[in-house]
């Protein structure tokens, strides 16, 4: 019955694919990978950023090539299991490797998930208290606001919140130029790798890849690509 199901949710996908065209088609799809994408942006992103700029300056650049090549080949590795398997990520570590390794996986997943939302809280707290909002009512507001969302609201309600709120994050483009940077230097920094052994390096590097590829952001890809039933053919 569940196969029959997700072939009829294919065969409806696909058609809605051949009836788009062009920039819209591309559109129908990104959703699952700007909000994934998007998801490393969060309070605790942007601490690691944010605190690598301020102690090492541009010579952190460089990593951001490999960092950003390793996360597109894991993000559409993933999106590709969902589209040809139609099953979640925990789903196929369960059928590989058995229950007590999901068990594992699970556990990590629901300790790292828990420490990113509280990260997530402390950030609206932090940035509420700059427009002068106390943590006391904008983070009982943001927790009822995100508990509404999620238990009344429908899956194509919530990615179209979220890939709205992946709007924000232009301003980083913006405040990029607002900067000034001298962007001679950053070049040199991006193609000139420099690296180092001390422990408070290492312990950056290793948060600014654990900040970019998030599992949770995995397993939100590959849910999301194998719900909307696609198959290969309706990729772009």
């Amino acid at each position: 019955m569940s196969r029959r199901l997700w072939r009829r949710g294919t065969l409806r996908a696909r058609r809605a694919m051949e009836r788009r065209t062009g920039f819209i088609a591309y559109l129908a799809v990104i959703g699952p990978g700007m909000v994934a994408a998007n998801a490393g942006n969060d309070a605790g992103g942007i601490a690691t950023y944010s605190s690598a700029g301020a102690e090492f300056g541009y010579t952190l650049l460089w990593t951001f090539i490999p960092i950003l090549i390793s996360l597109a080949l894991v993000q559409e590795m993933c999106a590709r299991m969902g589209v040809m398997t139609g099953k979640g990520l925990a789903d196929l570590i369960r059928e590989s490797f058995g229950v007590r390794w999901t068990m594992v996986f699970m556990s990590a997943l629901l300790i790292a998930n828990a420490g990113v939302t509280v990260s997530e809280f402390v950030g609206i707290a932090a940035a509420t208290e700059l427009f002068g909002v106390p943590r006391f009512v904008s983070v009982p507001l943001a927790a009822l606001s995100v508990w509404w969302l999620v238990v009344k609201g429908s899956y194509r309600r919530v990615e179209r919140v979220f890939l709205a709120m992946s709007l924000v994050f232009l301003g980083y483009i913006v405040s990029a130029f607002l900067a000034r940077p001298d962007w001679g230097e950053v070049g040199r920094q991006v193609v000139r790798p420099s690296f180092s052994f001390k422990s408070h390096y290492l312990f950056t590097l290793i948060a600014l890849i654990g900040t970019t590829i998030s599992p949770y952001m995995q397993v939100f890809m590959q849910s999301s690509w194998s719900r909307k039933a696609w198959t290969w053919k309706t990729i772009p």
